[in-house]
């Protein structure tokens, strides 16, 4: 098949098979990701980081991220050390570009747990409704009464200095919104001419939830989680800021600015370079989340 035929093929507004129609569909969805200059500049952002984050070895020194020469302290960028270096004398570039990986690490970890929590108890508040809804509702209210930097904070002091505890901190603050978010979707469907259907068949109510409205769920929990991802980078880094998060000599950004925050106004360079990291970290993050909400929003309508 030939380019002008596949992409024919792709846009049939009449197709011939559900994989025409699930494959054309995702086809006009990147084509509308496509066009829109400020989501494909957050996508690549985000691609950069997972590149460095991947390839950080081969980038930068292992051993220059964390070891220490004071007699190289404090010095501004030059060959040797593109960025600088900082108070005991560790290059900044080679801290930075490991610190991404740490970056990652939370902000995959705490996906991996939100997600699932939050479906776990949206997806039977809509459904069932009544004292379960109840029940549910109100505890994710508890959390919700909250700001998520404060509770975050109280859970990290009271876990222990450390990522994994950073990790469950952050997420014991993230999942409410998620939980919400599963719970309307689930209202909106649950009485559906196809749930009706599967109903009639004989279809259990787990099997109603977890192969009729969970797929249905997913995209828009996937958006949300993509906009989160910005503030999950930065109540990580605050954490760190704070000495809650990953322990030194890990290269963590949120404690490299603080490290850098005694010396901002003579070595401004060690405080900032890990600053604009998160700063275009967490941009790329928006831009990303907003290119594929606008994506949703136009399938939707």
């Amino acid at each position: 098949m030939s380019g002008a035929g596949l992409r024919a093929w792709l846009l049939d507004p009449v197709p011939a098979s559900r994989r025409q129609a699930r494959i054309g569909r995702w086809y006009r969805a990147a084509l509308a990701f496509g066009g829109n200059g400020l989501a494909m500049a957050g996508l690549l952002i985000v691609l950069a980081l997972v590149l460095i984050a991947i390839a950080a070895p081969l980038i930068a020194d292992p051993q220059a991220a964390t070891l220490q020469s004071l007699t190289d302290r404090l010095q501004p960028a030059s060959w040797a050390h593109p960025f600088g270096t900082d108070e005991l004398g560790r290059d900044i570039f080679a801290r930075t570009v490991f610190g991404a990986r740490i970056t990652l690490t939370i902000v995959a970890l705490v996906g991996l747990i939100v997600v699932p929590v939050g479906l776990g108890i949206g997806l039977p508040a809509g459904y069932f409704g009544g004292a379960v809804d109840a029940v549910l509702m109100r505890l994710t209210d508890i959390f919700l009464a909250f700001p998520r930097l404060v509770l975050a904070l109280a859970f990290a002091a009271a876990l222990g200095p450390g990522i994994v505890n950073a990790v469950v901190a952050i997420a014991l603050t993230t999942w409410p919104p998620y939980a919400r978010l599963a719970r309307a979707e689930t209202m909106t469907r649950r009485d559906a001419e196809f749930v009706q259907a599967a109903v009639l068949q004989g279809a259990s109510r787990a099997s109603i939830l977890f192969r009729q409205i969970l797929p249905l769920c997913l995209p828009s929990v996937v958006i949300r989680l993509t906009l989160d991802m910005a503030g999950i980078i930065i109540t990580a880094a605050g954490l760190g800021f704070l000495g809650l998060g990953a322990q030194p000599p890990a290269p963590e950004w949120g404690a490299m600015v603080a490290s850098g925050r005694q010396v901002l106004l003579d070595q401004w360079w060690v405080a900032t370079i890990p600053g604009i990291a998160i700063f275009i970290t967490s941009v790329g993050f928006n831009l990303f989340g907003d290119g594929l909400r606008d994506v949703a929003d136009a399938r939707g309508a």
